[in-house]
């Protein structure tokens, strides 16, 4: 069962953090993400956490976010790669949207530059543009 209202109780001491992780794109958060709806990717633990790739910035409060799994998955919808010498992961890619800067905890890493370009790749594919 999930739990919506441990999750709200989160949310809403994230939404009143007044300071936000000055973040760049290709780099790699614990970010609070939450309890969701049906099959979309849910945070972990008491503060619903899960690694998140910051895809595009857009502004330095809101960003493109893809959230990352340890499980490793295959097929177009993914992305696996490896941010440090030990943590391989799977970006999940049909997951990506639209985050504030007061979801993100602490910097965890960052993806290396040829594997974001891949990955830039692999999206334009899965979107068709």
């Amino acid at each position: 069962m999930k739990n919506f209202d441990k999750w709200n109780e989160v949310k809403k001491r994230t939404e009143q953090k007044e300071e936000t992780a000055i973040f760049k794109e290709r780099e790699i958060y614990w970010a609070n993400i939450g309890e969701n709806i049906g099959y979309e990717q849910n945070g972990k633990g008491e503060d619903f956490m899960r690694p998140l790739l910051i895809f595009r910035k857009y502004s330095n409060k809101l960003f493109c976010g893809i959230p990352l799994s340890t499980t490793i998955r295959e097929g177009s919808f993914f992305f696996n790669f490896k941010f440090s010498s030990d943590k391989e992961s799977s970006a999940l890619l049909v997951q990506a949207k639209t985050f504030d800067g007061k979801r993100l905890d602490r910097k965890i890493g960052m993806i290396d530059k040829d594997d974001f370009k891949r990955l830039e790749q692999k999206m334009r594919e899965l979107m068709k543009l």
